[in-house]
């Protein structure tokens, strides 16, 4: 088993290699057309290069070769993970539809669940028996993989905003798998930090390099894997709900999306300049003071998650209460600004019809 210096150096070589491969890869993308173009939705006015996951793939896969043992129980995991990289780079290359897109996330999803990486049974509070999954397993583990790969990648609309939003949800899982003596996530966890970390250095306002969906997809696809590792075979019911807690920011970000566009009779994979970057811009923050606010909204649900765990019974209940709550009135406060009414209202209208 590896040590906490194991874990630091690993870190380390990730930050460094991540560091220095971004000047190759920025290169990269200017000579063979790896661009973003500007367009009504998006900030930037200019092209910019968009293969910028790279520097985080290759950051994360010198940690994970220093961290070599790990290699031989996650082949599954890493073979997912090479579709998803190659689907990030065609669609960096020649903009893939969303229809082409999903096969590849369901592809390799399949590949890890049916693998075994999954949740087979769910215990209840003040129940002895276990309550097993079946079947749906499977089915959950699917959509898990899918769901947090496809967020992650929503949300990343503005310098640096995925990649500290990731960082800040996998430091938050590391710790609680470190109280946890999950090893196993923690040295992935780490890994990703450091080469996300070396990455950011180009990316943060003004950013010279998009990490495109190469870097969004492999981190979304990256934390639902860690995530789904923590809660490993079994799960009680509350503790089902700390992923959730920690990834609150991009999960309900695409929920509040997809509930949008269907009240506005869009395809839910329709583009739009709606998600919470977009109404904070609106409210007049600049592009810092909007990447670092979410980044503090962030930081707060993650210390929730490892204060929830912490709680009794009642106490994570009404912790649960409170953070519904906050996220309602946040999903209050984006839906008035805008030509979007705030969601609560709509569905009353709805109601009344």
């Amino acid at each position: 088993m590896y040590s906490l210096i194991d874990f630091i150096i690993a870190f380390a070589i990730s930050l460094i290699v991540s560091l220095a491969v971004t000047p190759f890869v920025i290169k990269f993308a200017k000579k063979y057309g790896f661009v973003d173009k500007p367009d009504y939705r998006k900030v930037h006015k200019n092209l910019m290069p968009r293969i910028g996951g790279l520097s985080i793939v290759i950051g994360a896969t010198a940690g994970l070769l220093y961290l070599n043992n790990l290699i031989s129980t996650l082949w599954p995991v890493l073979i997912g993970g090479g579709i998803i990289i190659i689907v990030g780079i065609l669609d960096d290359k020649f903009t893939l539809s969303p229809k082409a897109k999903l096969v590849g996330q369901f592809l390799a999803a399949f590949i890890v669940v049916f693998a075994d990486f999954k949740i087979d049974f769910i215990t209840l509070p003040f129940v002895t028996e276990r309550i097993y999954l079946g079947n749906f397993s499977y089915v959950f583990g699917i959509l898990w993989i899918v769901g947090i790969t496809n967020a992650i990648n929503l949300i990343d609309g503005l310098d640096g905003l995925a990649g500290g939003v990731s960082v800040i949800a996998m430091t938050s899982i590391a710790a609680l798998a470190a109280m946890n003596g999950q090893f196993i996530v923690v040295g992935l966890t780490v890994i990703l930090i450091g080469g996300t970390i070396g990455f950011l250095f180009f990316n943060f306002n003004p950013a010279k390099i998009f990490m495109g969906d190469t870097g969004a997809l492999f981190l979304g696809y990256c934390i639902s894997i860690i995530s789904l590792l923590g809660l490993y075979k079994s799960v009680t019911i509350f503790s089902l709900v700390v992923p959730i807690i920690i990834l609150a920011i991009p999960i309900f970000d695409t929920f509040f999306a997809i509930i949008r566009r269907i009240l506005n009779k869009q395809s839910i994979s329709a583009p739009d300049k709606s998600h919470l970057h977009h109404r904070l811009l609106a409210l007049g923050y600049s592009h810092k003071e909007t990447v670092l606010l979410i980044y503090a909204i962030g930081a707060f649900f993650g210390l929730c998650a490892i204060l929830f765990t912490r709680s009794t019974l009642w106490g994570a209940v009404l912790f649960i209460g409170v953070l519904v709550l906050i996220i309602q009135v946040t999903a209050e406060i984006i839906g008035l600004m805008g030509q979007h009414k705030p969601l609560i209202n709509t569905m009353k209208k709805i109601r009344e019809r």
